[in-house]
C-alpha cells in the first residue's frame, strides 16, 4: 500500500524542528530511521498532514563519554551500537540488545531514539533502557528536560514525549565494578520482536551478594516494566540458582499479560520466568567473572 499524502519537511536544526512541531502538533510526525513510522504510514495506521525528517541533523549524531556518563545522540543507528568499541566498553548490555534488534537491514536504518519514541510494547532497547536507569533528554519549545527512563513509557506505543518535543540523547550513567548484565529474549520468528524480552543487571558486593538488582522486562506487558519483586526477592543474597530461581518466579507479578497470535497471557506469563532466570544467570556469571573484579 502507499501512504496518504504529507508534505516533507527538513529543518535545519533541533530549534527549527522544536519550532515547527510546536506550530502543527498533532499534524506532524517525526521521521528518523523510519523503520516504525513508514510501514505504519503505508498501513494508514498513521497519516500526518507534515513528515519532519531530523535524520540529517548531525547534533543528533554524536557519542560522547565522560568520567560518569555515556551520551548517546537519538539518531545513531542499531548497527553502530552493536558495533561501536567505545559503547561494547562503556556498556556492553546496550550493545548486547542492539545485536537483538531485528535483522541486518533494521538495525543498519533504525535509530536509537526512533525505537525508543515509538515504544513498541515488543521492542528490545526499553527493558534495557529501565535497567541502565538511563536519562532522555527533550528538547521542546521551552528549553531541555530530563526524563528517567521509568517515567518515559506510559502506555501501549505512547511515552511521555510532547507532541512539540524531540528526544536529543539518552544519557547512560557509569555502571559499578563487579557488575555484570545481560539481555535474553523468545523472539517472534517472523519480525524477531520479542514475545517476551529481558534485561538484567547484578552488581555483587565484597561478600559475593547481590548488592544492587535490576530486572527490565518487555514483550509481556503493553508497557515494559521493572520487575521490582524479583529485583527485592534476589537482592542481598548469594546469586546461586536457588535464589535466581525464586526471583524469576515473581517476573510477571501484579502484570497484565497481553494476549495475541503470537503468544497467550498464560504462556507469557510462565515465558517471563524463564527469561527471567535465564537472564539473571547470565548476569550472576558476568559479574562474578575474574575481569569484573
Amino acid at each position: 500500500m502507499f501512504p496518504a499524502n504529507f508534505n516533507y519537511v527538513r529543518p535545519n536544526n533541533i530549534r527549527e524542528a522544536v519550532q515547527f512541531l510546536n506550530e502543527h502538533k498533532d499534524d506532524a510526525k517525526v521521521l528518523a530511521g523510519g523503520q516504525s513510522l513508514i510501514p505504519m504510514m503505508k498501513l494508514r495506521l498513521a497519516a500526518p498532514e507534515f513528515l519532519v525528517d531530523i535524520g540529517r541533523l548531525p547534533e543528533l549524531k554524536e557519542i560522547d563519554l565522560d568520567d560518569a556518563v555515556l551520551t548517546i545522540g537519538s539518531l545513531i543507528r542499531h548497527a553502530d551500537i552493536e558495533t561501536a568499541d567505545l559503547i561494547a566498553r562503556a556498556c556492553p548490555l546496550l550493545a548486547e540488545t542492539a545485536a537483538e534488534i531485528g535483522d541486518a537491514q533494521v538495525r543498519n536504518r533504525g535509530t536509537i531514539g526512533g525505537s525508543l519514541a515509538h515504544a513498541d510494547p515488543s521492542a528490545d532497547l526499553p527493558a534495557t533502557m529501565l535497567v541502565l536507569d538511563a536519562r532522555f533528554s527533550v528538547a521542546g519549545p521551552d528549553g531541555r528536560r530530563i526524563i528517567m527512563a521509568e517515567d518515559f513509557f506510559t502506555d501501549v506505543m505512547t511515552t511521555a514525549l510532547r507532541p512539540n518535543e524531540i528526544l536529543v540523547s539518552i544519557e547512560i550513567p557509569k555502571m559499578s565494578r563487579r557488575t555484570g548484565c545481560a539481555y535474553v529474549k523468545m523472539h517472534q520468528q517472523a519480525s524477531g520482536f520479542a514475545i517476551v524480552g529481558v534485561a538484567s543487571l547484578i552488581t555483587l558486593g565484597r561478600n559475593g551478594r547481590a548488592e544492587d538488582v535490576r530486572v527490565g522486562i518487555n514483550g509481556v506487558s503493553g508497557v515494559p516494566y521493572r520487575a521490582h519483586a524479583v529485583e527485592e526477592s534476589l537482592r542481598g543474597k548469594p546469586v546461586d540458582e536457588r535464589n535466581i530461581a525464586e526471583a524469576a518466579a515473581l517476573a510477571a507479578q501484579g502484570v497484565e499479560p497481553l494476549s495475541d497470535i503470537h503468544a497467550s497471557s498464560e504462556y507469557r506469563r510462565e515465558m517471563a520466568t524463564v527469561y527471567a532466570r535465564r537472564s539473571l544467570q547470565r548476569a550472576a556469571q558476568r559479574a562474578s567473572a575474574p575481569q569484573r573484579h
